[in-house]
């Protein structure tokens, strides 16, 4: 039988997170591709799940005008008469445009091209700016150049391994999987975080250091190898400027191993045997995540770490060198082209002696701007101040992520033009458009992204246009042609994008150089394999990847000497007070990305954390006077709040929370996390300190607490109560709900549903209230009212009622109760990958099931993306125990 386009899987890469897995993709499935050597065929469960996302749901199919659908050429004239009026009146400056990891290289370039070069606006950021701009800025202060030295084979060859602010089992799994596979006698992990995450189940040593002390850490780190004798002085003296500079600035505010266990909040004999372990073992990586660069200091931060790695010559050599890990799939793409606001193409900046003029003349144009335009954070309050007139957002959601999100909502209201490109229709972002574009979304376009270890791999499409739907870089070009620049803008499809990227990287004399890329040929560039830049030429005219840089002690400086950095420890903006006494951190769950709307479509990654939460410590906790599964509410002092579930957990350290980041209005009013953080930045990178907030919690007093389920979606507004999720689940909409207002249900209740109940049960002495809809047969809507939340049921056996063309009498009769009369449900998910539940678990695990591996054989739970095995261990331990199961 002749393959069906359904059947054939196509090589592309995944569009999560840095890592940059390549995946076999199909329409109805996906696979881990075993030949691609990021992952070797490992998925996480997002990855796995990806195909589940591919619905119609939702898309956006045609370009909008004040939410009137038009066609592409006059939405390229409007969106180019727009820009073209504020330039006329009030200069280039007025027009902003804000980009997003989440675009491909070739997309990436174009928006650059276009905005800097022929537009003549330097005000062009993105995402990137929120997860690893202050990495960028380390490693050009050290380095001369944006380059993370090593490779992925690094994070298995190391025999000491160190996570600094990062929770690699749940941000990047698959290198995690790769971590954990490389155990063995002599390995050792630190991590350093101030939570115990599931990252920690990894760790020989775990540093749950004070927030915002990973400077004093690693300070008292090289001073300590200096006071040992444990520097490589040939080393520094060959290949290295600024040591004694930076040394002196690590003594300056004590470094003997009590004091900086002490301002660490550490014990003594855990510094010290983390100092003993890294001066003894030469392969040593320390790879860094958003725990060091989202912070007011992180450049710094980052810098500390690359000080302890130059001064013991440890760079670019096989299992030893500093690591970042990339948060977005093609962060370090739109590094590449100059997608940061202070960066020009191929890694020139606009104060490099002749790099403006290369890249205008490449590109012949006379408007490149002469100084780096404004960083996002500034970016925005130009916005809300008027000075820039039309912003271009694309494939990101900034109304969310962004910090103080009010601020940004009201920055986009007040803008006289917002262009959003996006494949969503409805996002928080979406919602100030005025002119809405329908961008290609994953699996629909085609190009090219680089991962976390410098890895080029093609995102191939498998999927047709839907609607009027096109890719990012044509959208831009059909813009530049109505501005009058049609000919720097005529491509014929992303190859020829590339090969004019790859030809700059030629000129430009920087470590990122794939120059022998630009004259690939149309199959050549179809089939492209994954290759790390530089790429070299090699004597019999192949093509060659490079694994490692400056294993030869030759940096991109201007005398090819690295350079270590004096840093100091500067505390976080905002510290504790009486009113506001609690320290708020922010970050990734296992299941989800970003603000959801990719992964939000796929019901079971939904089902591991099905609500906003709040970690908090036994003793705060009972500080505070919150419970396990109540609700508590974060309230900061710049008027943000956040309202979740209380997990109490001694995973964290008293005095802090942490929260998620990933919820945003489209699932929950009060779930914000941004809402909490202030518009601070580190003041080289302009990165915001996103994981770093202060907050009073106190529990959310309510009378009743609800779960409405819909056919269709309900709109968030109008709905009662002072707490209001939305979950989607296979067949239906859930949303949870609590209040402390007496609702008279009876007569609302058709509102809820969409219409009067068939089933109705009120029991108002027991504050419970049951009602169901159903329509020609079939369920179109259920409501349960309770006074406790935990006398709820669950919602599994209810979903399955929603696919059901109609109910017979039992059916009927078990929907007030919530569950068959003779059903069970599974409980809390806890494998997402085989939806296995934690009821589920604990029956096998009292069956006999006494390890993971068991548990495996009988359930399947653990055995595909490791990601749960921290919880089944959990679970393993309460059990034997028979005390409360510790939640991770």
């Amino acid at each position: 039988m002749k393959p069906t386009p359904d059947t054939i899987a196509v090589d592309t890469t995944c569009p999560y997170c840095g890592v940059g897995c390549g995946v076999k993709a199909r329409p109805a499935m996906v696979e881990g591709d075993s030949s691609h050597p990021a992952n070797s065929g490992r998925l996480c469960v997002k990855g796995a799940a990806l195909h589940e996302t591919l619905v119609p749901a939702g898309r956006l199919l045609a370009p909008r005008v004040k939410g009137r659908e038009v066609d592409w050429t006059g939405a390229a004239g409007t969106v180019a008469g727009a820009i073209r009026d504020a330039v006329d009146r009030y200069g280039p400056g007025s027009v902003g445009f804000y980009l997003s990891g989440q675009l491909l290289t070739e997309d990436y370039y174009i928006a650059n091209k276009l905005a800097k070069g022929f537009i003549g606006t330097p005000h062009v950021d993105t995402n990137s700016r929120l997860c690893m701009s202050s990495a960028v800025a380390a490693h050009k202060r050290a380095f001369g150049e944006d380059c993370v030295p090593g490779c992925y084979e690094d994070l298995e060859l190391a025999d000491l391994l160190v996570l600094a602010g990062s929770n690699a089992a749940w941000a990047h799994p698959v290198l995690y999987q790769r971590m954990k596979a490389a155990s063995r006698t002599g390995r050792k992990v630190v991590v350093i975080d101030p939570r115990k995450t599931a990252t920690t189940e990894l760790a020989d040593l775990h540093l749950a250091l004070k927030p915002g002390t990973d400077t004093t850490l690693f300070n008292g780190l090289l001073a300590w190898l200096a006071d040992q004798g444990r520097l490589d002085r040939d080393y520094l003296d060959n290949h290295c400027r600024g040591f004694e500079e930076a040394l002196a600035s690590a003594r300056r505010a004590g470094h003997s191993v009590a004091v900086v266990a002490r301002q660490c909040d550490l014990a003594p004999a855990d510094v010290e045997c983390f100092f003993r372990w890294f001066a003894e073992t030469p392969r040593t990586v320390t790879a860094f995540s958003q725990g060091i660069n989202q912070s007011v200091a992180g450049t710094d931060k980052g810098n500390s770490i690359i000080n302890c790695h130059l001064a013991t010559g440890r760079v670019g050599l096989p299992g030893a060198g500093p690591f970042s890990l990339t948060g977005q799939p093609n962060a370090m793409g739109g590094r590449e082209v100059g997608g940061l606001a202070n960066t020009l193409a191929c890694h020139l900046d606009y104060d490099s002696p002749g790099a403006r003029e290369l890249v205008a003349g490449f590109w012949g144009t006379d408007r490149l701007p002469e100084q780096p335009g404004l960083k996002a954070v500034d970016l925005f309050d130009a916005v809300h101040q008027g000075e820039i007139r039309v912003l271009w957002i694309m494939g990101t959601n900034p109304a969310v992520s962004l910090p103080q999100s009010d601020r940004i909502r009201e920055a986009l209201a007040r803008c006289p033009t917002v262009i959003v490109s996006d494949c969503v229709a409805d996002t928080d972002t979406t919602a100030f458009a005025d002119i809405l574009l329908p961008a290609a979304g994953w699996g629909e376009k085609d190009g090219t992204v680089t991962n976390s270890e410098r890895r080029i791999s093609r995102q191939r499409k498998f999927l047709p246009l839907p609607g009027d739907v096109r890719p990012d870089w044509w959208i831009m070009s059909e813009v530049a042609g109505a501005l009058g620049y049609g000919p720097a803008f005529r491509y014929e499809g992303p190859m020829d994008i590339f090969r004019e990227h790859a030809a700059l990287s030629g000129i430009a004399g920087r470590c990122f150089n794939i120059a022998p890329l630009a004259s690939l040929d149309r199959e050549q560039y179809d089939r492209l394999e994954p290759v790390q830049w530089p790429v070299v030429v090699d004597e019999d005219g192949s093509l060659r990847g490079t694994r490692r840089l400056f294993s030869d002690g030759a940096y991109a400086t201007t005398d090819s000497k690295a350079r270590l950095v004096p840093v100091e420890t500067v505390a976080p903006v905002q510290s504790p007070t009486n009113d506001y006494p609690l320290i708020v951190n922010t970050g990734r769950v296992r299941d989800q990305w970003h603000t959801m709307t990719r992964t939000a479509l796929a019901p079971r990654l939904l089902a591991h954390r099905t609500e906003p939460f709040i970690e908090v410590h036994p003793e705060e906790a009972e500080r505070r006077g919150v419970l396990a599964g109540g609700l508590g509410i974060l309230s900061g002092p710049d008027g943000g709040a956040y309202v979740g579930r209380i997990r109490v957990t001694p995973a964290m350290r008293a005095g802090e929370v942490f929260i998620p980041i990933h919820w945003n209005r489209r699932f929950t009013p009060e779930g914000l996390a941004s809402s909490l953080i202030r518009r601070v930045t580190d003041p080289v990178s302009g990165q915001p300190e996103s994981k770093h907030g202060i907050a009073r919690l106190e529990p959310l007093e309510t009378i009743w607490q609800a779960r409405l389920m819909r056919r269709s979606e309900v709109p968030g507004t109008g709905m009662p109560g002072q707490y209001r999720v939305r979950q989607p689940l296979a067949n239906s909409q859930l949303w949870s709900l609590a209040g402390n207002g007496k609702e008279t249900w009876a007569t609302i209740v058709a509102d809820l549903l969409g219409g009067p109940p068939q089933l109705l049960m009120a029991d108002p002495a027991e504050g419970r209230f049951r009602a169901a809809r159903l329509c020609e047969g079939r369920l179109e809507g259920v409501l349960m009212v309770d006074s406790n939340g935990a006398n709820l049921p669950d919602t599994d056996w209810l979903d399955s009622m929603f696919a059901l063309a109609g109910l017979d009498e039992s059916e009927r009769r078990s929907l007030l109760a919530g569950r068959a009369f003779d059903g069970d449900d599974a409980g809390a998910l806890v494998c997402s990958c085989f939806q296995v539940g934690e009821k589920r678990i604990c029956q096998a695990i009292a069956d006999g099931a006494g390890d993971v591996e068991t548990l495996g054989q009988k359930l399947r739970c653990g055995t595909s993306c490791g990601s749960c095995l921290p919880e089944l261990k959990a679970l393993l331990a309460a059990v034997d125990t028979n005390r409360p199961v510790a939640q991770v």
